[in-house]
């Protein structure tokens, strides 16, 4: 009888486990642009970045069309999607027509995209046809590279850094066009690679990678082999290191298995000021809300590497 109890109650928390992956959080964060040489904080303007990342087209439950629908009425400035949109390579016109589907959200810079650890399972040749079938749909794929766009009179460098993970990071030749004028945001996906950034500045970094755990009962173990930055307990949120603020996604979709444990698929509104959250800061910085938008109780997200 106890064995019948047990299997019930496992079958029990694996069909809630996948019914987490049908509802995502919606995160709003706002983060201050700190006072530099660079920026003009009197002329800066709120730069809104929708954020997505480790879509894992294999096991994805939230639709681009939900997507698509939550941030509907949004004014975005740009559509960032840090890494990991699949594994397999029959997968690459799913991916590529998700991101397109995107596009119904007119961002005023476009959507911007680098790869992660995922991407790199498939062949050099699959994954140049991933890279090319996005572009000619008009996303920008940052490869070790940076694009620097207009923003409201304020320069804007998008550095777009490739895998950490897999070593395909190379820090000097993505911030090679980075002058010293402007607003620096990083796109990457592993955030273990701000461990290693003391010498190259930026205001804002996004990332994803670690899934919250995706499976995070009773803790998330099996990231400790993922880098440095599980084993100090940092696998998701707003955190800063030497003075400057990350952010890491729990991602959209899942990796191995369509499920998630005290973990739900991410979808974040960024908005990058004059005002917003500084290291130190005391308060919610980062609120979640239920699909239906209602709102959740707050969770506060800064905190020091």
């Amino acid at each position: 009888m106890l064995w019948l109890i047990a299997v019930l109650g496992f079958a029990a928390m694996l069909m809630r486990a996948h019914r987490n992956t049908h509802h995502p959080e919606i995160n709003n964060v706002a983060v201050a642009v700190k006072a530099t040489g660079r920026v003009d904080k009197n002329a800066l303007s709120d730069l809104r970045i929708l954020h997505l990342s480790d879509l894992h087209m294999e096991n994805l439950s939230v639709s681009a069309e939900r997507v698509v629908d939550e941030m509907r009425g949004q004014e975005l400035d740009l559509i960032a999607i840090t890494g990991d949109l699949l594994d397999r390579a029959r997968n690459i016109p799913r991916a590529v027509a998700y991101v397109e589907a995107l596009k119904k959200l007119k961002p005023k810079h476009g959507i911007y995209v680098t790869f992660g650890n995922h991407d790199y399972v498939l062949k050099a040749n699959k994954l140049a046809h991933l890279k090319i079938g996005l572009e000619r749909i008009g996303a920008h794929v940052l490869v070790n590279e940076t694009m620097t766009v207009d923003h409201n009179g304020v320069k804007l460098h998008i550095i777009g850094i490739d895998d950490f993970a897999t070593r395909h990071h190379n820090l000097a030749k993505s911030y090679k066009k980075v002058d010293d004028e402007g607003i620096r945001l990083v796109l990457t996906h592993d955030p273990n690679i701000v461990l290693h950034m003391k010498e190259y500045d930026y205001d804002y970094l996004l990332s994803g990678h670690f899934h919250g755990g995706q499976i995070h009962w009773p803790k998330p173990f099996h990231l400790a082999k993922m880098g440095k930055l599980p084993r100090m307990n940092i696998i998701k949120g707003l955190h800063f290191r030497d003075g400057r603020p990350f952010y890491i996604s729990e991602g959209l979709g899942q990796t191995g298995v369509n499920i998630r444990l005290r973990s739900r698929p991410e979808i974040t509104l960024h908005t990058l000021g004059a005002a917003g959250a500084t290291e130190g800061a005391l308060g919610t910085v980062a609120v979640a809300f239920e699909p239906v938008k209602q709102e959740a109780a707050p969770t506060l997200a800064a905190s020091e590497v």
